[in-house]
Parts: structure tokens; C-alpha cells; sequence
């Protein structure tokens, strides 16, 4: 356990937060399955419809960015896929934190909207991952404060005429009506903007691709070159080592009749030639 962690965050570590069944699915670190532990309930919590004066999910979520950071330093941590789900997951946890603080609920609803919940879930229990359910949660509400507060009338101790309240009632839903095509402009430009991301991506896999291909079309033309010039040089090496054999039987046969050829004329020159007296 990181230093740091609230006495709440420990006590509720020690009596074990969740079940067991956590363990067969993530590392076997004492470090990570307290994250575990403490993710799971975070989530529970945020699930839940909490008290303004609510202060136990600020503090666990300040001990999980401590367990985080003290797992990401540890020799034995898990694999990079796990850490960044661990990283999503806190800071989606910590900017839904942010956005409740927000004065007003365009406001919370803009910044719900940019949060990124995780991609897995967090237990073997879970279908689909609680941060999600989350997000989901937390969007309906912050829309639906929105409406209300766009559309509900506000009395400032007077009545107001019909036809005033009428024109409040108009401006308010004008004013909904923009905040709503605002929104919808905002996903329709990050649509795009995605779009426009996955054909880029896309063409630089096909480039990618090509230039593979390219390659290793290069590579096994050059390797094919090598077998046969490996194969042309070991012929010729042969040929060069049997005319080599060749010409030293010539040169041998060349001495051996010019040594026989010296013998006899010799013996010859000694008979014609007798030894003066």
C-alpha cells in the first residue's frame, strides 16, 4: 500500500472490499489487487447517488492516484496494457469528480461528455465496465438538470403575467434548443474529426503495407542473386582447382623428361668422349 492512502481507504482494504474472484484475472501483486479492490469500489460509489457533502469517493480516488504511481514504479508491475486501462479508468474517476464541481449543468454536461471511461472491465463479474455505466449514468443526469434548469421558471417573490411566464418558457427552450445543437455540433465535428483519423490511418497502413510488400520483394530478389552467384562462384572455383591439378601434371612430366633427357646425354658425351690419359 502507497503512502498516503485515508485510514477510510485502508480499513476498507483490510476487510477485503470485494471477493476473491478478482484474483484469477488480474496480477498477483499484494499492490495491484488493493488498486483492484479500491477501483471496484470507487466505482461502486460513483454509481451511486451520493450526498454533495459525500467526501469518501474524493479520497479514494486521490489513494488510487497514489497506488497508481507506486505500481507504475514497482520492478514487478504488470503489463503496459493493464497500467494504461488502471490510468483510464482514475482519470475518468477524477474528471467526473471535477466536472460535479462545476457551477452549472451545461457546464458538467460539456465536460461529462469528454471524459473517457475504461475498455474493460475491472472484474469478471462485470459485462460491461463499470466506469461506463457510469458515464452513461452521470450524462442522463447532467441532461436532464440541464433541461430543468433551462426550462424551469424561476419567481423572484412576484407572479409573473401569463405572457411573460410564455416568453421565459420560449427563451428557455430557444436557449435548450442551442445548447443541444451545440452539443450535437461538437459530436458531429469529433465524428469527423475521428472519420478523418481512421482513413488517415487507414491510408498509411495500405502505404505501410506497399512498402513491406516493396521490400520484401527487394530482399528475396537479392537473396535469390546471392544463391546464384554463390553457385556460379563455387563452379568456378572447381574448374579453376582442376585446371590447377592439370597444370602442375604437365610441369611435372616436362621435368621429369628434361631431367631423363640430361641423364643420357650425359651417359653419351662420356662414351663418345673418352677420358684423356
Amino acid at each position: 500500500m502507497a503512502a498516503g492512502v485515508p485510514s477510510s481507504a485502508h480499513s476498507w482494504l483490510n476487510r477485503g472490499g470485494i471477493d476473491g474472484s478478482v484474483g484469477t484475472a488480474m496480477a498477483v501483486s499484494r499492490l495491484e489487487l488493493n488498486l483492484v479492490r479500491l477501483l471496484c469500489r470507487c466505482e461502486a460509489l460513483a454509481a451511486e447517488k451520493r450526498d454533495p457533502s459525500e467526501w469518501r469517493l474524493e479520497k479514494y480516488v486521490a489513494a488510487l492516484e497514489e497506488m497508481l504511481q507506486a505500481l507504475k514504479e514497482q520492478s514487478s508491475k504488470p503489463a503496459p496494457e493493464m497500467l494504461n486501462e488502471y490510468s483510464r479508468k482514475v482519470d475518468f474517476l477524477k474528471g467526473m469528480l471535477e466536472a460535479e464541481k462545476l457551477s452549472s449543468s451545461s457546464e458538467k454536461a460539456l465536460a461529462n461528455q469528454f471524459l473517457a471511461p475504461g475498455r474493460t472491465p475491472t472484474t469478471t463479474k462485470e459485462r460491461v465496465p463499470a466506469t461506463k455505466t457510469v458515464h452513461l449514468q452521470t450524462r442522463a443526469r447532467y441532461t436532464g438538470e440541464m433541461r430543468s434548469e433551462l426550462l424551469g421558471t424561476v419567481r423572484s417573490g412576484d407572479l409573473r403575467k401569463r405572457t411573460g411566464l410564455g416568453a421565459d418558457e420560449k427563451q428557455s427552450a430557444a436557449e435548450l434548443d442551442a445548447v443541444l445543437q451545440h452539443h450535437h455540433n461538437v459530436q458531429e465535428k469529433l465524428a469527423e474529426e475521428m472519420l478523418s483519423l481512421a482513413r488517415s490511418l487507414k491510408n498509411n497502413t495500405l502505404a505501410a503495407q506497399n512498402v513491406i510488400k516493396q521490400d520484401n520483394q527487394t530482399l528475396s530478389h537479392s537473396l535469390k542473386m546471392a544463391d546464384q552467384n554463390f553457385e556460379k562462384l563455387k563452379t568456378e572455383s572447381e574448374r579453376l582447382e582442376q585446371h590447377a591439378k592439370k597444370s602442375v601434371n604437365w610441369l611435372l612430366w616436362i621435368v621429369l623428361i628434361f631431367v631423363c633427357f640430361i641423364f643420357i646425354s650425359m651417359i653419351l658425351f662420356i662414351r663418345i668422349f673418352p677420358k684423356l690419359k
